[in-house]
């Protein structure tokens, strides 16, 4: 049933694509990704799924997206370099990632938008944390994704939000969403792209992009923007066969 901030005991979440959080029991003293501390700065906006938000001013979820954002920070010197010398380019992965940016480049709207998602789809292959690393929940920078060819969906979903941004979409109308799926239980991440007005979510389950407004069957839970992570306030489940099915469990 979602993601629940309630005292009792947290159960572990496993992504569709890999992506996990096993976290202890919550309690007063300490945040996790599924308890993640106080939640301030309440703002309404349009944002993906049209649900307000609330702003994460601390806890392990922010924790662990500042840490790939501290990572990006350094690959995006590397890519300056390599943008700057192609020939002398000593990073493959940038190489890669900067090719695919050129393509986009080339393309506007939602051509430019389309570009990424198909061309990140296929660069990357499927595979949970635990079959690369031997741990439970790994998130990682989009070179290192692409060094090792395969990640799962949080990967899939920063290396797109990443090479958006250079192939020139504004960071204000780029998203991380993440959503629990009512039908199978578990969660995953997408991008969100908003183009004329409308949200765009990048799949790397799928190659066509689909509106937000036409998901079927989750719950957003958490959004990720150029200002740090965000929390769906009691967002309603998209599609009434969800909400049928969460009644019956209840």
């Amino acid at each position: 049933m979602g993601i629940s901030l309630h005292s009792r005991a947290l159960r572990a979440v496993v992504l569709a694509c890999g992506l996990a959080w096993l976290l202890p029991v919550a309690d007063g003293r300490a945040a996790s990704l599924l308890s993640p501390a106080a939640a301030v700065m309440i703002r309404k906006s349009i944002e993906p799924f049209g649900q307000p938000t609330a702003f994460l001013a601390q806890g392990a979820l922010r924790d662990k997206w500042l840490g790939v954002q501290r990572r990006i920070d350094d690959e995006m010197v590397q890519l300056a370099i390599c943008e700057g010398d192609r020939e002398g380019c000593v990073s493959p992965e940038a190489l890669k990632l900067l090719a695919i940016v050129d393509t986009a480049k080339a393309r506007d709207g939602r051509a430019r938008l389309g570009e990424v998602n198909r061309a990140i789809n296929l660069a990357i292959k499927p595979a949970s944390d635990l079959a690369l690393y031997g741990q439970i929940d790994v998130w990682s920078s989009p070179l290192a994704t692409l060094a090792r060819g395969a990640g799962d969906c949080e990967d899939y979903a920063i290396a797109k939000l990443v090479a958006l941004r250079l192939a020139g979409v504004a960071q204000e109308d780029l998203r991380i969403v993440i959503m629990h799926d009512t039908l199978s239980g578990e969660d995953h991440a997408v991008t969100a792209a908003r183009l004329d007005g409308h949200w765009l979510t990048l799949d790397n389950r799928r190659m066509a992009m689909v509106e937000d407004g036409d998901v079927r069957n989750v719950r957003p839970t958490f959004m990720i923007d150029q200002y740090g992570v965000n929390k769906y306030s009691d967002a309603p489940i998209v599609a009434a066969v969800a909400l049928q099915s969460v009644a019956q469990a209840d």
